[in-house]
């Protein structure tokens, strides 16, 4: 059952790939605030994703963040998420994330519960109507 205070937890160790000069969204090799956005999802969709009925899924639909601190190539960042409100099928996380020098980004998250298959109908239905 889904209560508040689920917490979850995703790392990743910063690479070329998930820099701000591979993603687009910036210049210089660093931790692109894209790549933290996914790693902030990940950690959430995966905390609550055990307390759901089998077939549904959760899908990110609002994020609120601040990158405070830039990260280098070769540093692990870690995600953390907690569970703070449950509102019928949506829920509300209070995220952080830091490297191994300290706190790199704060905010919250929202998701939604789904039915994946009849979700994923609707998404391919779309295409169908061209």
């Amino acid at each position: 059952m889904l209560n508040v205070g689920i917490t979850g937890q995703a790392a990743c160790l910063v690479e070329k790939k998930n820099t701000a000069a591979a993603l687009g969204s910036g210049m210089l090799e660093v931790f692109a605030t894209p790549a933290m956005v996914s790693l902030i999802e990940k950690a959430a969709c995966e905390s609550v994703q055990p307390y759901l009925e089998e077939g549904c899924g959760t899908v990110g639909t609002e994020l609120r963040i601040k990158h405070l601190a830039a990260t280098p190539v070769g540093m692990q960042v870690t995600a953390k998420t907690r569970l703070t409100q449950v509102d019928g099928r949506r829920l509300v996380f209070q995220v952080e994330a830091f490297d191994e020098a300290g706190k790199i980004g704060e905010g919250e998250h929202e998701r939604f519960i789904i039915q994946n298959e009849k979700f994923l109908a609707k998404a391919q239905a779309k295409a169908k109507k061209e």
